[in-house]
């Protein structure tokens, strides 16, 4: 039995790419500065592995006898957004970005967007999400219109009071905004922003739910597939890929769900398999909001876990802990941040070593590929004879 465990951290960035200057993100770094901006960092399980040997990090000193095997990687693709990242891991690059709208989305989306739903909207512009349910949120209340924003990754976003419009009908509007966003205007995704509360105080839920493009062409999910070998989702990892190379999924309200969720399918699931999890809460909860302290503590959470997940490996199993992209919170900037993603591999074959600068995220699609002998080409390369101890039958 094989199975592979692959955790990204979401926005857990590792440093500013060397074209970082050209998307506005000089100096981001989003692992590193946070500690720093909280005075050291407590992960000693993660620093164990190796995550202190990737780049210099306060409190998570450099191991001479690391558990993993580690390294980071770039982002081929042009972007910096969690769909392009994860499609990319995925074994999948994009040579354009997916558009994005500094001035609001045109007339013509907005125009058929309100004649399908029926109803007006309110606001169109880029926006925090906070700062525009605090800004708008009355007038949604007294109208009942939608308030829709984007900002400056490619999204459609879709604010509503859940007791002034009903979930299934905010996700209904997300479903035909998604069917209005396409060819020039196919936004990577639309997401619902449901929040509650009372004007002063409002609040976003955890009933997010994204609508993302479906992939271009096959991803290595797709491959595992068809191979019949099982593709579980946990978190957002469904909506990111539009259901496509899924087997089953589960959809999480936060990091701890999303590590119980990797947990139950680690002890449920005794078969060849691929485990894929999202912990969005970094990125959506302290990244977007210039929160390092909150980072700096869902970092430190998510360590004390690591001993449970470790526990819960079998003899054959592979545990990949990687981001999609930064989300630096210690830098004006509320947006993404164009970074290295670290890299840590681990499990009974793995032997400890430095994997380097990888050129791609895809990488981890070519090596899951391999490891499951399956036929996948992608512009990845494969780390696995890299990783895999020589009783394993390799050098």
């Amino acid at each position: 039995m094989k199975r592979i465990a692959i955790i990204v951290l979401d926005s857990v960035g590792v440093g500013e790419l060397p074209d970082a200057h050209h998307y506005g993100d000089e100096g981001s770094n989003t692992l590193g500065n946070t500690a720093k901006a909280v005075g050291g960092l407590k992960m000693p399980y993660a620093q164990a592995l190796g995550l202190g040997n990737i780049i210099p990090i306060e409190g998570v000193p450099a191991t001479s006898v690391p558990q993993a095997a580690w390294g980071k990687m770039a982002e081929l693709s042009v972007g910096k957004d969690t769909t392009t990242g994860h499609w990319e891991l995925s074994g999948l690059t994009l040579d354009t970005p997916f558009p994005t709208y500094p001035n609001g989305f045109p007339v013509e989306v907005i125009d058929e967007f309100e004649r399908r739903i029926g109803r007006k909207s309110i606001a169109n512009y880029p926006a925090s999400g906070t700062k525009i349910i605090e800004d708008h949120g009355a007038e949604h209340l007294t109208t009942g219109f939608p308030i829709v924003y984007t900002s400056a990754d490619s999204v459609f976003q879709i604010a509503a009071h859940e007791e002034i419009v009903p979930l299934e009908t905010l996700y209904e509007w997300c479903a035909i905004a998604r069917d209005i966003l396409q060819g020039e205007h196919a936004v990577g995704r639309v997401i619902a922003r449901p929040f509650v509360g009372e004007v002063g105080a409002f609040k976003r839920t955890a009933n997010r739910r994204d609508y993302s493009l479906a992939p271009f062409k096959p991803t290595v999910l797709d491959a595992l597939v068809a191979a019949d070998i099982p593709v579980y989702g946990v978190g957002k990892i469904n909506d990111i890929f539009a259901g496509q190379g899924i087997s089953a999924s589960q959809h999480t309200k936060n990091n701890m769900e999303g590590v119980d969720g990797v947990l139950r399918l680690l002890h449920e699931k005794q078969e060849d398999c691929l485990i894929f999890a999202n912990l969005v809460d970094f990125d959506m909860l302290w990244g977007h909001r210039n929160d390092p302290v909150n980072y700096a503590k869902g970092l430190e959470e998510f360590d004390t876990r690591l001993p449970e997940l470790l526990g819960a490996l079998q003899q054959e199993d592979l545990l990949i802990i990687t981001a999609d992209h930064g989300c630096d919170p210690t830098t004006s900037s509320t947006d993404h941040s164009r970074e290295y993603v670290p890299l840590l591999v681990t499990g009974t074959p793995v032997k400890p070593r430095d994997l380097g600068v990888r050129k791609s995220f895809a990488d981890v699609a070519k090596t899951v590929a391999e490891y499951f002998e399956l036929d996948y080409t992608t512009v990845g390369t494969s780390f696995l004879g890299e990783i895999l101890c020589e009783e394993d039958g390799q050098k």
